[in-house]
């Protein structure tokens, strides 16, 4: 976020009406993001999980509003407090903040910057819902969101993004959240089900999206929504800077696509939609916090590079034994660090600051500083999260029983069904019910 690698913008004491409403255009597209996740995660799961892999989305966009607005932006951007956390009373409730209060050094009012990160925070725990389908009570869920954004997402966005943390002292370069965002869910992911274990049936029964064109739209919904997310995070588009991540964010994408595709060919022999859509996500996440400092051609490297390893760690789970169901870790932990690391090499020093990674003449600084980051907010989010499910666990339990589990998680948490086959077949003189579809299994991305 721009915030921590702020060395070109200029400071503008006066309100800007075009960056103040290119900023809230960019929230709503961040905002999107997270149906559309909702809807590429449900239509990778079996049909009698569809609906619970929504809500599980859907129930960040309440639970971390609500505690953004009560204290998550103060500790996140508040006063810093020994490099670790934030707290500014006039954060609290946002209660304490002019109508045309300016951000600190930019154009846009406190309400937008604000807004725009609270994106980010609802986005973040939902991105961690997809290791979890099929087995997680919806309850415990929620109570883990809670707990989770305030233990782990805000302090490390502070880390990140805010004045006075450590990791924006040091320089790490991170412009839109592969580690605050990517890394971050994908670390929890991995502590989350090392504590709940798999889902009944992993690598014995066929788990295939029961919805392909689901997922394909959820895709495109989030490249879509990805340039709010991506370009939105310089904060303002006086210099190029945020033009310059946009493009990027199309052609890293476009490569790592394509990358994924010629792997499943020369691997499988066949080009997927489900192995398109992932590409194209792997890509998305690299791209993420490395796209201010590269050039186009550094882009499509990194494109490149994400959509094949991605490609290939999303079978990691199936030699290690443990069940990600929807290929969080493979995708958006492995595809974080890759394109944060990747900053260490592409970095060109004429984007968003000075800094030079290896490739052009930077030595190897840069790249010690992206590795920090990358393995502080690794390991602390793997810990922090494995201790809160475990918590979780061995109070009110975090997993659904065995029966609700193999019956299905739709009618047990929310006595509803993703589709109504009753009437399929069936003509106006009929008077037998149809029989319900069969269940549609969740597709193995790649085999082990």
């Amino acid at each position: 976020m721009a915030p921590a690698i702020t060395t070109l913008a200029a400071d503008a004491p006066e309100l800007s009406a075009a960056n103040t409403g290119f900023m809230l255009i960019c929230s709503a597209l961040v905002m999107l993001m997270t149906p559309a996740l909702a809807f590429f995660y449900g239509g990778m799961v079996r049909v009698k999980s569809t609906l619970n892999m929504l809500m599980m989305s859907f129930i960040s966009l309440g639970i971390v509003t609500i505690l953004w607005v009560l204290f998550g932006f103060s500790l996140a951007f508040g006063t810093d407090s020994g490099s670790i956390i934030g707290w500014s009373s006039d954060y609290v409730g946002l209660s304490g903040i002019g109508v045309t209060e300016l951000w600190d050094g930019y154009t846009i009012p406190v309400y937008v910057f604000a807004v725009f990160q609270l994106m980010f925070a609802i986005l973040t725990p939902a991105l961690i819902s997809g290791a979890l389908a099929d087995r997680v009570k919806f309850t415990a869920w929620a109570l883990f969101i809670t707990l989770w954004v305030t233990v782990v997402y805000f302090p490390v966005a502070h880390w990140v993004w805010g004045a006075g943390g450590w990791l924006f002292e040091m320089g790490v370069i991170d412009f839109a959240g592969g580690t605050a965002v990517h890394i971050n869910a994908g670390a929890a992911a991995l502590g989350v089900i090392l504590v709940i274990g798999k889902r009944v049936g992993f690598k014995k029964d066929p788990m295939r999206p029961h919805s392909l064109p689901l997922v394909m739209l959820g895709a495109g919904l989030l490249w879509f929504g990805w340039f709010g997310f991506n370009a939105g995070s310089w904060l303002g588009n006086d210099d190029g800077v945020g033009a310059v991540m946009f493009v990027n964010t199309q052609v890293a994408t476009a490569a790592a696509m394509l990358a994924w595709l010629a792997y499943e060919k020369i691997r499988h022999g066949s080009f997927t939609t489900l192995g398109a859509a992932s590409g194209a996500v792997a890509g998305l996440v690299a791209i993420t916090p490395s796209g201010g400092a590269v050039s186009p051609l550094g882009a499509i490297a990194i494109g490149v590079i994400a959509g094949l390893l991605c490609a290939m760690a999303v079978g990691l789970k199936y030699r290690f034994g443990y069940d990600d169901s929807l290929d969080v870790i493979g995708v958006h932990l492995v595809g974080g660090v890759l394109g944060s690391l990747l900053v260490g090499l592409f970095a060109t020093g004429g984007v968003q600051s000075d800094a030079k990674g290896l490739f052009y003449g930077g030595g190897l600084d840069q790249l010690g500083k992206q590795a920090v980051g990358v393995f502080a907010v690794l390991a602390y989010s793997l810990i922090a999260s494995a201790i809160l499910a475990l918590i979780i666990d061995k109070t009110m339990g975090m997993r659904v029983s065995e029966d609700d589990e193999v019956s299905g998680i739709d009618q047990v948490e929310h006595a509803e069904t993703a589709y109504d086959f009753s009437g399929a077949g069936g003509g106006a003189s009929s008077r037998s019910t149809a029989a319900p579809a069969p269940a549609v299994t969740e597709n193995k991305k790649v085999d082990a």
